[in-house]
């Protein structure tokens, strides 16, 4: 089956939500309680720890980002399928618009008693993001986490050392190139969070 190339999941699309993805984990990291609210890996194996430790409370902190990340998939898996066929507006163009409400709010929560909420919250929008935007040139990507691109940017670089396929070199080029947009966000996201604070997200 031919691949039907969409706006979406063009590469200028990718970079520009790989930047925004660095960003919002370094704005949680530096200004929501040195925390990275992209991905939830590191939620789990905390969580994992509390529970060796028969530390419940400490464990159910952990539960309530990865139920938000959880929740937000949910909530762009629905507006996939009810305004899927909407030629109006596009679905994608409505879980970015949640997330953008979701961030103006984070944007105006206090420092400190509710960095929680804040990261939760990034937590959510960044689900929205991950799932609505899978797919670069018809291949899969993520924009708020870098494990999975390095995996299959080397494996790409590996095949075209392997059969000199132009094609692989590319997409390896093309996978590299994320990461390097996803660092550049983490970069820009440093500096506007030392600047602006909270604020910063605004930007994001």
């Amino acid at each position: 089956m031919k691949y039907k190339k969409q706006m979406s999941d063009s590469y200028c699309v990718g970079a520009i939500l790989a930047v925004a993805g660095g960003f919002l984990d370094a704005y949680t990291y530096l200004c929501r309680g040195g925390v990275f609210a992209n991905a939830q890996t590191g939620n789990i194996v905390l969580f994992g720890i509390r529970l060796a430790e028969k530390d419940l409370a400490g464990a159910l902190y952990y539960v309530v980002p990865i139920v938000s990340f959880f929740a937000g998939i949910l909530v762009a898996e629905i507006v996939k399928n009810r305004f899927g066929a909407n030629k109006g507006m596009h679905w994608r163009q409505i879980t970015l618009g949640i997330e953008f409400l979701t961030l103006l709010v984070v944007a105006f929560l206090p420092a400190g008693t509710w960095d929680m909420l804040a990261n939760v919250m990034v937590s959510f929008a960044c689900s929205l993001q991950v799932e609505s935007f899978r797919k670069m040139n018809g291949n899969p990507y993520a924009t708020t986490m870098c494990t999975g691109n390095l995996r299959s940017a080397t494996e790409q670089l590996y095949h075209y050392k392997k059969s000199r396929n132009r094609k692989a070199l590319a997409s390896s080029l093309q996978y590299y190139g994320i990461i390097v947009f996803f660092v550049f966000g983490a970069v820009l996201g440093s500096v506007f969070s030392e600047r602006f604070q909270t604020r910063s997200v605004l930007f994001g």
